[in-house]
Order: structure tokens, then sequence, then C-alpha cells
């Protein structure tokens, strides 16, 4: 009763959804009280807060609010996108105030939304549009989704892709071959300009992260690369094949008339003051140039390292790493596992005024201001080696070198790091022990490892769990002890999740999730080092300093519900 007392009085001071939903008894007035602060802390709506934090479902909530306010309920998962009115509300405003156009009737806008109680939103469409709002009650989660689905709660990159402001960056003289009638033809064909830019619209929107066209015999297909896992998308008439082909290699700065080795380019799509930057590879196949084209995201180096998935012990060892004056640090893992994007990461925290940052890449992916990187080039010298040296008589702070790859490269690398500079790279193994073995095989002195390497990340990225549709999971209990979790482990009050799949995800999957081996090199592992000692003996000395190995870390994330054991298995699966 004495609680009671102390949360009552907070609930008059309650307004819109927090106070309806108080009243109908689905949460505790002191609950709304602290969503409400938190929305306002993160500058979100309460409904946005309530939902993310779990505190209610959607269609809970939906139904509270049609009951307690008398206003009608419609299920968007029944209204065809396509016949709804496209230009009755600004985008903006959609985005801003969350809601949606469904219909005008008279003087009468229907308006989609799941918090009726905005006034704000009232006065502005009001105002806006000259007609007046009707409110109908929508289910938060579906309602994202539409507003998404029509290009509302995308960026305003995505908004400026589909106007008029749209184009390649590319100018007539920068083509690297003349052009004859018939490849000029090719490349300013048309429907071969649109399809291409439709693909590229289509692909940022999916959260692709690359696209493949693909030329067969008797077929053309293209798919897209989403969370990891390749989807086709259509499969265009294969009499374009060579035009697409020829289009994206003149705003890819490649040899059009070069059509029998691999080319490397780049292309942006400016939108007003913003652009898209993407990586090219053409590669001759039997029927023609295939072309995949890798859409790099500036935005993923700036989410900052809580975004990322480490958990918070392993956050902790590598925040206290990247802050030491000098050593090395490894990030090592196969093609594709977020390497690049944990790296950039680092380099975006410690990226101030104050500090000179260098980096040498096989290409750069990711242009950070204030960043001095150099690209690779084989031809002309440029090699990791020699920018290396270059950099240490360039006054540098840090240096990123984007891959070691050989002993020349390892050797500067490893002398920098012992001479007042931090290092960062990355290498190909398989997890954080074999790295050291690694580096001994190439040919590096025990001792120059074990002084100058601080910490080793190793990782691998998971599908996410789509949080609308996935449900409990019931799996033996051989199975999870032989997966590796440990009896105790099991006699908690928590279950494990599985995929399902829905209209908003990727048969049950939506985004990625890093795991992470974070290895730091302490003084028993250095006497390892010294000794010679195996990858073996290594992993065994860093379990005793409490390090978790990619399955055991992989576990943690199948324990929270944030991705499934069969993913987890999938990719630790050494």
């Amino acid at each position: 009763m004495a609680t009671d007392t102390l949360v009552e009085p907070s609930s008059s001071t309650l307004t819109g959804v927090a106070r309806v939903l108080v009243n109908a008894g689905k949460m505790s007035a002191k609950a709304a009280d602290d969503l409400v602060k938190s929305a306002r802390e993160r500058k979100s709506s309460f409904i946005t807060a309530a939902i993310t934090g779990g505190a209610i479902k959607p269609d809970d909530l939906a139904h509270v609010l049609s009951s307690a306010l008398a206003l009608p309920l419609i299920d968007l998962n029944a209204v065809d996108l396509q016949k709804l009115p496209r230009n009755l509300i600004d985008q903006k405003i959609a985005q801003q105030y969350q809601v949606i156009a469904l219909g005008k009737r008279g003087n009468r806008l229907f308006i989609g939304a799941a918090d009726p109680t905005d006034q704000e939103a009232v006065e502005r469409i009001k105002f806006a549009t000259q007609l007046t709002p009707e409110w109908v009650i929508v289910e938060y989660d579906k309602l994202m989704r539409q507003i998404e689905a029509q290009g509302a709660s995308a960026s305003e990159a995505l908004e400026s892709l589909s106007s008029a402001e749209f184009d390649f960056d590319v100018t007539e003289e920068e083509a690297s071959a003349p052009e004859s009638a018939d490849v000029s033809t090719e490349v300013e064909d048309a429907p071969v300009v649109r399809f291409l830019q439709k693909m590229l619209i289509d692909a940022i929107n999916m959260r692709a992260s690359d696209l493949h066209f693909e030329p067969y015999e008797y077929n053309y297909r293209v798919r897209f690369r989403i969370d990891g896992e390749l989807r086709e998308i259509t499969q265009p008439p294969i009499a374009i094949k060579d035009k697409l082909a020829s289009r994206i290699k003149v705003i890819s700065r490649m040899d059009i008339a070069e059509k029998r080795v691999p080319q490397d380019g780049r292309m942006k799509l400016k939108f007003g003051s913003k652009a898209i930057d993407f990586r090219v590879s053409t590669l001759p196949t039997l029927f023609g140039e295939k072309v995949v084209i890798r859409i790099l995201d500036p935005s993923s180096a700036k989410l900052g390292i809580e975004a990322l998935g480490y958990e918070k012990i392993e956050r902790d060892r590598l925040t206290q790493a990247i802050g030491r004056p000098y050593g090395m640090i490894l990030v090592t893992g196969p093609t594709g596992s977020g390497k690049t994007v944990s790296l950039y990461t680092c380099l975006n925290i410690l990226n101030q005024p104050g500090v000179n940052i260098a980096t040498v890449e096989d290409p750069a992916e990711i242009n950070l201001p204030g960043i001095n990187q150099v690209n690779v080039n084989d031809r002309a010298g440029l090699t990791f080696a020699a920018a290396l040296k270059s950099f240490l008589r360039q006054d540098p702070d840090i240096i990123m070198v984007g891959e070691i790859r050989d002993l020349d490269t390892a050797d500067i690398a490893l002398k920098a790091a012992q001479t007042g500079h931090l290092v960062m790279s990355t290498l190909h193994t398989n997890d954080a022990p074999t790295t050291l073995t690694r580096l001994l095989n190439m040919g590096v002195a025990p001792f120059n490892i074990a002084s100058s390497v601080l910490l080793i990340t190793a990782q691998r990225l998971a599908r996410k769990l789509c949080e609308n549709c996935k449900k409990p999971a019931d799996y033996p209990r051989d199975s999870m002890l032989k997966a590796g979790f440990k009896p105790e482990e099991l006699d908690g009050n928590w279950k494990p999740y599985r995929a399902v799949g829905c209209s908003s995800c990727n048969n049950g999957y939506k985004g990625r999730v890093g795991i992470y081996q974070v290895m730091p090199i302490t003084e028993a592992i250095q006497r390892i080092i010294l000794s010679e000692g195996t990858a073996l003996d290594i992993a065994k000395q860093a379990a005793l300093d409490g390090v978790r190995d990619l399955r055991q870390s992989g576990l943690v994330k199948v324990r929270l519900g944030v991705t499934t054991l069969e993913e987890v298995i999938t990719v630790t699966n050494e």
C-alpha cells in the first residue's frame, strides 16, 4: 500500500497515451512516468519507448487506445499500399509524427496513427493540408513498416534518390575509353539507366550489402546480399546484360572497351549535398561480365561501439586498449565479418583535432573526414609496406593498416607500434590465439610480437532475430549442452528463441550483430609467445584469463534472445 501511495500522485501528471494506459490498468503510473522520462532523454515518442522497451505489445496498445478513445481500429496488413494517397501529407511530417494518410472524403482526411492524442500533429496536418484530420488507430509496428515502404521513414538520402536531383557523379571526360556510336547507345539507353537506378534504390531500401548482376547462357539474374544471405530479386531480359555492364563501367571510371580481364572501380550517387559510395568489381564469365556492387555505408562507422554487439566486458577491454598511447591492436575474421566497420568505429572514437591518423587500405571503403586515407597501388609501387614507411615520416599518432599480408608489412607495423604509435590492422585467421601463431609462421620474431601486440579481437556476424515474430523454442537439453552451454546455465529462468518469419523480415531475421572474442595480451600469454607455445596453449591461458571464445560469446547472444542457437552454431562452426 505504501508503494501505491508513492506512485499514484504521479499519474495525475501523465498525459496522452501514458495516462490512457495507466487508467486502463496496462501499466503502473511509475512505469509510465519512467517511460516518459526515457523517451524524453532519447528524443523519441512515448509509444516508441514503450514498445521497443517491451512494456506493451503493439496490438494490445492499439486495442486499448481504440476502446478508451472510441476511435476506429484498422489492420494495415489488409490495406493495399499502392492505392493509398501519396501526396496528401508531406513525407517529413509523416516521418516526424509517425502518421500515414489512409484516404480523403470531402474536407476530411483519414489519418492512420499509433498515437491519436498528439494535438501538435493534428494542428500541423490541418495547417499543411487545409483538411480536417480524422484519427484511425493502427498498430505501431505495421504503421512503421508502411511508412518505411512509402519512403517516409527512410533517410533524407533515400527521399532525394527518387527525386529529380538523383544523379551519378560522373562526367563525359572521366570515361576511360573513347565513345563510339555503339558505346554511346549502350551507356545512355534510358531503360537501362532507369533499371540500374531502381536496383540501387531497392538495394538500399532492403538494407542489402551487395548487388550481383549475373549473366548465364539463357537468363540474367540480379541478387542482393541481405543480412549475409543472397536472395534472387529479379530476372531482367538477357539482352540488357552488355548495356548494363557498360553503363556501370562508365560511371565507375573503368575501361568499357576492355571485357577480357577483371576490373575494379568506384561510383557515387549524388543527391543534393549528400552521396552514397559504391565499390564495383567486374569479372569476365563464360556468358558475359558479372558485376558485383558493394554498398559502402559511412554511417556504419558512426553508430558507436555499443551498436556493434560487444558485451560490457569485451567493450571495456577494447576501449582500454585503444586508449593506450602505443602498441598494436589486431582484428581478425573471414571476409565479410565486419572487421573494417570495427576498425573504423575505433578510429571514429579516436578522431580528435589533436590526433594525426593515417590509414592505408586496399581500397579505402569508408571516407571519414579528419583521417588521412591512402589507397594501395601495386602497379605504382605503393604497397602496404611502402605506405607504412612513408607514414613514419608523417608524424602520425595512430596508423591503420588495411591488412597484414606479408613479413615486410608485419615488421614495419610492429616496429611502428614499438616506437610510440598506436597501430591497428586486420588478419585473416579463425580466432584470436591462432593470430599469434600466424605472425610467428610469417617469420616475425616472438619478442616483437610479445612486446607490441596489446589486444586481438576475432569476430563473426550473426543474423539477428526479428523482434516482431520471434517465438520461444524448446531445444532438447542434450543438444544445448552439446552446443556449449554449461548445465548451470540451463537451470535459469530463460528460454531460447527461434526464427519464424513475417512481412518485415528475412525468414525470421532482420539485421546482424557481432560475435566477438576479445583477447588482451597478458603477461602469461607473453611468456607463452616467447617460449614459442602453440595456439592451443594460448587458448587455454586466454580461457583462464576469462576470455570467452567465439562459441561462448555467441551463446551469450542466444541467452539474451538476440539470435538463434542454429545461427550461432553455423557462424562459429570451425
